[in-house]
C-alpha cells in the first residue's frame, strides 16, 4: 500500500495533512490493517489541547484497543461525528473519509519531526 505523499507519518502510524496551520490527523492503512475491523473510536471533544506526540483517544477493533498519539502540537476545532455512528470508515478510507481530527496547530515547525511518505514506507519494510 503507497501512503499518500502529502502527509507526515509518525512511528506509531498516525498521518497529519498540514495546510498552513491546520492538520487533519488520521490513522495509516497500515495501522488499519494490523487492527482489523474497527468497532470504536474515542476522540477528545473539540477545544482539547495537545503535544505533539502526547495521547488524544484510542481505536478499538475486533482484535485490540490501540491508543493514538498526535502528530502536532495544537487544539481541536473539530473531529469526525462520522466516525460514531461508522467507525469502520477507518477501514474503508482510512487516509480519507476516515480522518479523525483538526487541529489548529501551534507549532507549525514540528512538522520536521515527522516522517515522509518515503521514510514511513522504509520504516515500515525495517
Amino acid at each position: 500500500m503507497q501512503h499518500p505523499a502529502d502527509r507526515k507519518y509518525t512511528k506509531e502510524h498516525e498521518w497529519a495533512k498540514i495546510e498552513g496551520d491546520l492538520a487533519v490527523i488520521g490513522i495509516t492503512w497500515h495501522a488499519q490493517d494490523a487492527l482489523g475491523d474497527v468497532v470504536y473510536v474515542e476522540m477528545p471533544a473539540a477545544g482539547a489541547e495537545f503535544k505533539q506526540f502526547e495521547e488524544f483517544g484510542v481505536v478499538e477493533s475486533v482484535k485490540t484497543v490501540s491508543t493514538l498519539y498526535s502528530p502536532v502540537s495544537g487544539k481541536v476545532i473539530e473531529t469526525n461525528a462520522g466516525l460514531i455512528k461508522r467507525p469502520e470508515i477507518i477501514n474503508a478510507d482510512p487516509h480519507g473519509q476516515g480522518w479523525i481530527l483538526k487541529v489548529k496547530m501551534n507549532a507549525p515547525a514540528e512538522e520536521k519531526n515527522l516522517l515522509t511518505s518515503d521514510q514511513y514506507e522504509a520504516l515500515l519494510k525495517a
